[in-house]
């Protein structure tokens, strides 16, 4: 009886392997669009988030939550144009809902933040929330 050598290269195991990475990645791709992609910077008098975030059609379908070191985006992608699925021929286009929980450098203030959506960016600014500044107290002695 000859000896056979085994390794991942050798007989079907990567062949299983490749087979159960190609069912995966509807999953992983869907994963990572709804992880959104976002940058987060910060000037000397507010943070700000920027998030690509395309195919919005309704103000309703976003929701923006803020507490004061992390910012929740959320919503749902969905299309006016109802298309049977065997019509398609192929589809890349994220549809469906998204979370994302973002944490920020800075201490945010939840009063005078602004968001705006064109061109399917997102830009949320934030207003820094400073500590105050140590002052003296005086104090009734008798």
């Amino acid at each position: 009886m000859a000896l056979m050598p085994y390794g991942p290269f050798f007989g079907d195991g990567l062949k299983k392997e490749l087979d159960r990475w190609v069912e995966e990645w509807p999953t992983i791709f869907n994963q990572t669009f709804r992880s959104l992609r976002v940058d987060v910077y910060e000037t000397g008098e507010e943070v700000i988030v920027s998030c690509d975030l395309p195919g919005l059609e309704k103000k309703e379908d976003l929701k923006i939550d803020v507490e004061s070191l992390q910012v929740t985006i959320s919503g749902q992608i969905q299309r006016s144009q109802e298309i049977k699925r065997e019509q398609y021929h192929r589809q890349e286009r994220y549809l469906g809902e998204f979370h994302r929980n973002i944490p920020l450098p800075a201490p945010v203030k939840s009063e005078g933040v602004r968001a705006s959506y064109r061109n399917g960016i997102l830009e949320i600014k934030l207003p820094k929330e400073h500590p105050g500044h140590r002052r003296s107290i005086e104090i009734d002695f008798e």
